[in-house]
């Protein structure tokens, strides 16, 4: 075990009630708590800033686009942003038009549960199934 050392601090009551309610919830000791809080906090700063994910739940996906695609996005932000009264961001922008794509080509099975684009059948298809390792035939 590593040598600790104590460290103490006066916080605001609220901040304190805030801090023992996520300590309890994640089932730690304060002193565990603030480790981990801390110890993120630190590799936060040493990642420029950037949060990072440590048990991979997201994704970088990262493309080019014209110029003129991005004064469109962009236009297009600044006028959601007015409308809305807040500030869209890109981010939140492309992951609504994703999300928007995927619900229209994923059909949602509301007995079973979410059904995706491999196991949606066409309506009133009758589809050969496929030999476990054989590949999909495409049609150009």
């Amino acid at each position: 075990m590593p040598a600790t050392k104590n460290l103490c601090a006066q916080i605001s009551l609220d901040l304190h009630q805030k801090i023992s309610e996520a300590r309890e919830a994640a089932g730690l000791t304060t002193a565990q708590y603030i480790t981990e809080l801390l110890t993120e906090y630190f590799k936060m700063k040493e990642n420029g800033g950037n949060i990072t994910m440590t048990n991979n739940t997201t994704r970088t996906l990262a493309f080019q686009i014209s110029e003129e695609l991005f004064q469109r996005i962009k236009a297009h932000l600044e006028c959601e942003s007015a409308r809305l009264g807040r500030k869209v961001t890109q981010r939140e922008f492309v992951l609504g038009v994703i999300e928007g794509a995927l619900n229209m080509a994923e059909p949602m099975d509301v007995d079973e549960g979410y059904v995706g684009p491999c196991e949606a059948q066409p309506e009133g298809g009758d589809t050969q199934p496929q030999e476990e390792g054989a590949p999909a035939a495409l049609s150009a």
